[in-house]
């Protein structure tokens, strides 16, 4: 009896353990997943300083046609991050836009996007932030923005407008690889919050969906499947190539927000997922730009030396000489992107031609390049080009003299038809376009004083009337 006793008590005891080590084993899965969902939802981009700042700590500013955004610690600090936080809350903050204080977010968040993941999903990410990622003990920036755009409550009224919180559904007759490939675009890859225009409300145009749209001073291009305006003469292979390394020859090179999606999302993602997003792609609805006459991709090469226009115009001992396109090319551009304009011959400095930054109706990314430089780093391959905006180790460019190098690569390398000026330039520099709404701001506070005051005159003029009569 006493031996059964004893063997029962020890089997107890064993089944605990194998228990306990199982649940650890499934939270230890369940951790992992997370990482992978919050890698797929590119959370460390935003929500990592690129100055130094560790990860998910937030203090990352981001800039919006309303003002600076400083994105919000998200590692498990009980004190400046989301230690406190629900399951529930975690969920509402992230497919809602709500803070558990109530408080709205800003839908610099993508949670219009995030709106359509999975409750599993959710889970996991929670799991992760709260138990896989090292807490970081340090505040972020406040976010203040100008009136009435501080007003967080308006963004309830925006919610109801603009936010779609049903959840994702596959298409029966879809394939498996179409449904997920529609699940990361459109949900936790967010690709439509930068690759979907907006309207003046600052809310995605459904009607044409991934067609392009400015992000501060860089330009999301078209990635629907039209063959002129989008990715439709790509090839599904081409596409996996450019998110997991973030170049493609003859085709484009990643920089800006797209970099530092390659950089810390999209190259680790499993190659089943990069070819579902590039699957889904290649089969979207097409949206055609009518400005577009032929793929941006298309245009050279026209075999244009720089430098034979500009051997022995000047005097050996001339000063003051790099002044023009040309000149402003050859001495800042052609030691790396070559007097021809082909690039190095491993294409680790690109070709200018048969490149979508030259050959889009858009000429933002080529002007920023210029301005901001590229910054990549994928895998153990570095990719830098440097800025030569303010702050340039190499060079500080006027807004005169980086139109006058993008007109020269436009009209040799990529789309003539576009030129760039002055201001073109003074807007990215300073953070991109101003939308309408941005612009009536000023006007807006006086606006509704006046609005108030006439509303205050009418009713005092509605209650004499109503006293006159009753006399």
């Amino acid at each position: 009896m006493k031996k059964l006793l004893s063997l029962g008590l020890l089997s107890a005891v064993l089944g605990g353990f194998a228990g306990l080590v199982s649940a650890q084993d499934s939270q230890l899965d369940l951790i992992a997943k997370g990482k992978q969902v919050a890698t797929a939802a590119d959370c460390q981009a935003c929500h990592t300083n690129a100055e130094g700042g560790k990860a998910f700590a937030g203090d990352y500013p981001i800039q919006s046609p309303m003002g600076t955004i400083f994105t919000t610690n998200i590692t498990p600090s009980k004190k400046y991050g989301i230690g406190n936080y629900t399951e529930e809350q975690f969920s509402r903050a992230v497919r809602d836009g709500v803070r558990p204080d109530g408080e709205n977010l800003y839908p610099a968040m993508p949670y219009t996007s995030y709106s359509h993941m999975s409750d599993d999903d959710i889970k996991a990410m929670y799991a992760y932030f709260q138990h896989g990622v090292e807490p970081v003990e340090a505040p972020t920036k406040i976010t203040a923005l100008p009136f009435p755009f501080n007003m967080r409550i308006a963004m309830a009224g925006w919610n109801m407008l603009y936010l779609d919180s049903s959840a994702f559904k596959p298409d029966p007759s879809k394939s498996d690889e179409w449904n997920r490939g529609a699940y990361l675009v459109n949900g936790a890859g967010h690709c439509d919050t930068c690759h979907t225009p907006r309207n003046l409300m600052m809310g995605e145009v459904t009607s044409k969906p991934l067609a392009g749209g400015m992000v501060g001073p860089w330009y999301a291009p078209n990635i629907s499947a039209d063959p002129v305006s989008g990715i439709g003469n790509w090839t599904q292979a081409q596409l996996v190539e450019y998110m997991k390394t973030g170049r493609t020859l003859g085709k484009n090179q990643a920089a800006g927000p797209m970099a530092e999606a390659v950089q810390n999302s999209l190259q680790y993602l499993p190659e089943s997922d990069l070819n579902a997003i590039a699957f889904y792609l290649k089969n979207s609805t097409p949206v055609r730009d009518p400005a577009d006459k032929q793929a941006a991709d298309s245009f050279g090469p026209k075999q244009v030396n720089v430098e034979n226009g500009l051997r022995g115009a000047h005097p050996y001992n001339a000063n003051n000489t790099i002044i023009g396109g040309a000149a402003l090319f050859s001495g800042y551009c052609a030691s790396c992107h070559q007097p021809d304009g082909g690039g190095s011959k491993n294409q680790a400095y690109p070709s200018l031609f048969n490149n979508t930054a030259t050959g889009l109706t858009n000429a933002s990314n080529l002007i920023s390049a210029i301005l901001y430089g590229v910054d990549r780093k994928v895998g153990d391959q570095h990719v830098l080009m440097p800025k030569f905006g303010e702050g340039s180790y190499v060079g500080q460019l006027t807004d005169a003299q980086i139109a006058d190098i993008s007109n020269y690569v436009l009209t040799n390398y990529g789309n003539p038809d576009i030129q760039v000026t002055e201001h073109d330039v003074a807007v990215l520099r300073g953070g991109g376009p101003v939308t309408l709404l941005a612009k009536l701001q000023p006007f807006m506070a006086p606006a509704m004083v006046i609005c108030v005051v006439v509303v205050l005159l009418l009713i005092f003029w509605l209650v004499r009337r109503r006293k006159t009569r009753t006399r």
